[in-house]
């Protein structure tokens, strides 16, 4: 099934998106990583669309705005649990719940595999927590508001999918340019937000001050170094073609299959931080790794 193919390189191409969203919020911060990826995005879904075409319609523009809308709300979730730690339980919890939901509402709308097919996603939801989870040395268990925030973000991850998938066949890429409108104006507006708060609580004119005198976070949000700015365009660049590849997976196939299989992403997170940032791959994350190919393949057979 070309779905599935398209579903597990998607979740790669995802995971690649956030390791270099990683490296440049180290950088620019996370909220102004946010804010350069999500117009990094657009500008390649307007460049596709002459190409990839897409009709403009109501319902297009709609269910691609929402989709915006609660994906904002799961990244700052997901930012806000795995600041809170630890990441190793949260992190893959977050995967399995944002497979989960998806996975079940397109059961109860009638998604049906073969035998083989069932045990296919049941050895995808084991790959998603095997690949998520990083071993730390005295990890302490999560807080109640940790775990809940980890649930939250990942089902509106899960919702994101859902609202996807329904959009009108024949809308193309339109619904992301929607979905990446809304992320953009809801980020910048935040960053804004910031910087004018930054201002307010400076005692004299900013323009008074030298650059090094300004408070850390009022100078990131006044200008954008340019390596990191062009990381974050680089993961929001990736991020708008996962996208883009797990709608084509969705128009193809199934919304119970995509989703396990997009909810592999950290599997492209781990790889490069292993590649380039010579990060160890623990065993257990092999192991997953492997998994998810198999299910991938079982998948395809189905």
């Amino acid at each position: 099934m070309p779905a599935a193919a398209l579903g597990l390189l998607g979740a790669f191409v995802y995971g690649s998106a956030d390791f270099l969203g990683g490296v440049a919020a180290r950088r620019i911060g996370p909220l102004r990583t946010t804010a350069v990826g999500a117009v990094a995005g657009l500008v390649l879904l307007l460049l596709a669309l002459p190409v990839v075409g897409g009709a403009w319609s109501a319902a297009a523009l709609g269910w691609g705005a929402l989709s915006g809308l609660v994906g904002t709300v799961a990244v700052a979730l997901l930012y806000a649990c795995l600041a809170i730690g630890p990441m190793s339980i949260l992190s893959p919890l977050t995967a399995l719940v944002s497979a989960l939901v998806p996975l079940t509402w397109g059961l109860l709308g009638g998604d049906r595999f073969e035998p083989v097919g069932y045990v296919a996603i049941g050895l995808a939801l084991v790959a998603v927590v095997l690949v998520g989870f990083v071993p730390e040395k005295g990890a302490v268990r999560p807080r109640p508001r940790a775990l809940g925030m980890a649930v939250a973000a990942g089902a509106m991850i899960g919702v994101f999918l859902i609202l996807i998938d329904q959009t009108p066949d024949d809308s193309g890429v339109v619904p992301l340019i929607a979905n990446r409108v809304a992320n953009a104006a809801v980020m910048w507006t935040v960053v804004g937000v910031v910087v004018a708060r930054a201002r307010r609580s400076v005692p004299v004119a900013v323009g008074d001050l030298p650059p090094v005198g300004l408070p850390e976070q009022l100078r990131g949000g006044m200008r954008l170094e340019p390596r990191g700015a062009g990381i974050a365009a680089g993961g929001g660049a990736l991020d708008a073609t996962a996208n883009l590849l797990i709608l084509i997976a969705l128009r193809l196939g199934d919304l119970a299959t995509v989703s396990v299989l997009t909810a592999l992403y950290p599997a492209g997170t781990i790889l490069l931080a292993a590649i380039v940032l010579r990060e160890r791959v623990a065993p257990v994350q092999w192991v997953g790794l492997v998994l998810a190919i198999v299910a991938a393949a079982l998948l395809a057979l189905s």
